[in-house]
């Protein structure tokens, strides 16, 4: 499948590329042709979205033909040879940051996975328990309002308050770090479960691009993959859930902000998930941005402001309304992953981010850090 099918042919697309004998670049797209655009001028991601206008730039910034965008997807698969022409993930230098709990149906879900301390057996009879006495008074509240703050109210009363709606209604919304810079790995690539978990799932997310300044210059498509079964027994592992070896996708391309993309087209934007199975199993998922809490752009002011500054900008994921209860080993205990899993998520403005399902330690190891990245930049004369 190609990443961009069918891609509005106005739109203006940026992403990176690893190129055989060279390393990472940045690429445009002019019709179907990958165009390498790096220069001095922009070397990194990082130095394009600093731009005031990094669409107008992309425009006219000369470039190079690499190769079709058919012929980049059809590359862009996990390979022994580091050095083979793939995608990567679209961010660099940037942060990579995440919200979670952001929409009321996946909120549930976290109250489910810590009352049931992460036990999968459990969490059908907590499901059921837990919906009887919440039902649907969490949709449409506004997090931090007086009826907010009344629902809270309810819920400690019923034994029922939780870490995970006090994000997810209170004034404060969780962020925390997904990934290191140049972590993340980019569609087509091997997607990481860390091997204690037997609970995970995929998440389907929109990634904002926001430069140094905290000003939004484009999206993008994200797999926030996650392991239920280690956050739920604590929320002091989410770092052990979140971040591991390959256990963040972005992809294919940044969107950047212009006259046919903006913010309103992110706060409408429908997401589709489908896992395919080796075993023959496919489960299809959906997200709609319509019912986020949180407005995107609060979020981005959330990460970044005068209380935490990101001097090379960061990758922001916004949560999902993705809440995976199909069942697939056994009745009642819901979704999780098997390896070879095949992920597809898709939007229309933004295109499909695929990746195939591993254990993080059988995926390639994450060996080309900053040093190596700024050694390759000046060997090439471009900082």
């Amino acid at each position: 499948m190609l990443p961009l099918s069918n891609h509005a042919p106005n739109a203006t697309f940026v992403g990176r590329i690893w190129r055989e004998g060279t390393g990472p670049c940045l690429v445009t797209l002019r019709g179907d042709m990958v165009v390498d655009i790096t220069s001095k001028t922009a070397p990194t991601m990082r130095d394009l979205l600093d731009m005031d206008d990094p669409a107008g730039y992309v425009a006219s910034a000369q470039g190079e033909d690499v190769c079709t965008l058919a012929e980049l997807s059809e590359r862009s698969v996990e390979s022994a040879d580091q050095d083979a022409l793939r995608l990567l993930a679209p961010c660099d230098l940037q942060a990579v940051k995440a919200c979670g709990v952001t929409f009321a149906e996946s909120m549930v879900e976290r109250v489910i996975e810590e009352q049931a301390a992460g036990d999968l057996d459990a969490a059908a009879a907590i499901r059921a328990r837990v919906a009887a006495r919440i039902g649907d008074s969490l949709s449409g509240i506004v997090p931090g309002s007086d009826k907010a703050m009344e629902v809270k109210k309810i819920l400690q009363a019923e034994g029922l308050w939780s870490q995970y709606l006090e994000v997810g209604i209170g004034p404060d919304a969780e962020v925390f770090t997904k990934g290191q810079p140049l972590s993340s790995v980019g569609c087509g690539a091997s997607v990481g479960l860390h091997p204690v978990s037997k609970w995970n799932n995929p998440e389907p997310e929109i990634v904002l691009a926001v430069n140094a300044r905290g000003e939004i210059k484009g999206a993008t498509l994200g797999n926030d993959v996650n392991l239920r079964d280690v956050e739920g027994r604590s929320a002091l592992l989410l770092g052990k859930a979140k971040d591991n070896n390959a256990s963040c996708s972005i992809g294919p391309f940044v969107r950047l902000f212009d006259a046919t993309y903006s913010m309103s087209d992110v706060e409408t934007a429908e997401l589709t998930l489908k896992v395919t199975g080796e075993d023959g199993f496919v489960m299809d998922g959906h997200s709609s941005m319509t019912k986020i809490s949180r407005a995107p752009a609060d979020l981005a002011r959330q990460t970044c402001g005068p209380h935490h500054q990101y001097p090379d900008g960061f990758f922001l994921f916004l949560g999902t309304l993705f809440a995976p209860i199909k069942d697939r080993d056994a009745k009642g205990q819901g979704f999780t992953h098997h390896v070879g899993d095949a992920v597809e998520i898709s939007e229309p403005n933004l295109g499909t981010l695929t990746n195939t399902v591993r254990l993080s330690p059988d995926c390639p190891h994450w060996t080309f850090g900053a040093g190596a990245f700024m050694r390759n930049l000046a060997a090439r004369d471009l900082i």
